[in-house]
């Protein structure tokens, strides 16, 4: 015998499914949560991350501009010292520049001609006088340059002036001073080259000869009065 189901069954199973579907909405709102959870957490500690990078960074940072500080005060403490040891090297070397710079200057004035003014402006010296004639500052000009104390006389000036009869003319001159003992540099390396050993310096003194005894005093023959 048939059996015929008159229930409203199709009601139930709408019910049925619209729970179901109801619980798989919660469920899927609730994931949505966690995972938007987790996603911002996740950035959140990589911003905490980063901050503390960037912090670490900036004390890094501050600590090397420290250092390039201090290493520009050294660098230029180290200028200064090392301008002053050129300095002083300058006046060790010459020292007796100016010794034989005024010893050159009465060496080499000829005769008939008077200087009346010396200035020196660094390595420059301008030298005023009055000469009997144009040969005379000529021949002077040529004693400058071959004192090896001056170089490079250059005449700027010379004209008749009244005044002085004996010595009519009066110049103005320029010379570069000049130290002949300073270390040179030929090469061009910018350090002073050796200066080199004369055979003499090089080769190696001969030992001294054994001093010589003295003599034995001859003695007086018998009988002889002193």
């Amino acid at each position: 015998m048939a059996r015929i189901n008159l229930l409203p069954w199709r009601a139930e199973r709408r019910k049925q499914r619209q729970r179901e579907f109801g619980l798989m909405l919660g469920l899927s709102a609730l994931a949505a949560v966690a995972i938007s959870f987790l996603i911002v957490g996740f950035h959140k500690a990589q911003i905490e991350g980063q901050n503390e990078r960037n912090a670490y960074l900036r004390d890094q940072i501050a600590q090397v501009d420290a250092a390039i500080k201090e290493i520009e005060a050294l660098d230029e403490k180290k200028a200064k010292l090392l301008a002053r040891k050129e300095v002083i090297e300058q006046l060790q070397a010459n020292r007796s520049q100016m010794v034989h710079l005024f010893d050159s200057l009465v060496r080499t004035i000829p005769d008939g001609v008077a200087l009346t003014s010396i200035k020196q402006e660094g390595e420059m010296l301008t030298l005023e006088g009055r000469s009997q004639s144009n040969a005379r500052v000529s021949t002077y000009m040529r004693n400058l340059e071959g004192s090896g104390w001056m170089v490079s006389p250059e005449l700027s000036v010379i004209e008749a002036k009244a005044g002085n009869e004996a010595l009519p003319y009066q110049f103005i001159l320029t010379v570069k001073l000049a130290n002949p003992n300073a270390p040179k540099d030929l090469d061009g390396d910018g350090q002073p080259d050796p200066v080199p050993q004369t055979p003499a310096e090089a080769a190696p003194a001969p030992p001294a000869a054994p001093a010589q005894q003295p003599a034995p005093a001859a003695q007086a023959p018998a009988g002889a009065t002193p």
